[in-house]
């Protein structure tokens, strides 16, 4: 046992202290991790995960609130940047979760998808499947017309 003064209201604390090894085998100490990879959760947080099977917060996703978000502009695919009409970002952000607002990693966002090419795909696949169709009428005819012949 380790006793150590508490200066900040004149009261003592008894702290418990034991040896421990820095490879894991022992006591509660770990050895250094390295960063294997990133998760995101349902609300933002972004979490470490390391080879020492720590896994620490490293940051929260934030969302940004303007006066008239109609307002911004369209900058590509995804992107918007402020104007006159918006309103400034006063940089702080709110929690995703705030207002029961939750995330989801690793899905497709359906505004990723490009509409008019993949109606214009749909209608070609469309067409093929109509043209086999003749095919498969007009061979159907033929040998009908063969058997009746033989008749």
């Amino acid at each position: 046992f380790s006793t150590c003064q508490n200066t900040n209201n004149g009261g003592k604390s008894t702290v418990t202290m034991s040896k421990g090894a820095t490879d894991g085998t022992t006591g509660a100490g770990k050895k250094l991790g390295n960063l294997i990879g990133l998760s995101v959760s349902n609300n933002g947080e972004i979490y470490g995960i390391y080879d020492n099977g720590n896994r620490n917060l490293l940051g929260q996703i934030a969302v940004a609130q303007f006066a008239n978000a109609a307002g911004l502009e369209k900058v590509g695919e995804s992107c918007y940047r402020t104007t006159l009409n918006s309103g400034e970002f006063d940089g702080i952000g709110v929690e995703i979760s705030a207002d029961g607002s939750s995330m989801t990693t690793g899905e497709l966002e359906m505004s990723n998808v490009d509409l008019s090419s993949e109606f214009t795909s749909m209608i070609t696949t469309q067409r093929g499947f109509q043209a086999n169709s003749r095919v498969i009428t007009t061979s159907d005819t033929l040998l009908e017309e063969l058997v009746n012949l033989k008749r």
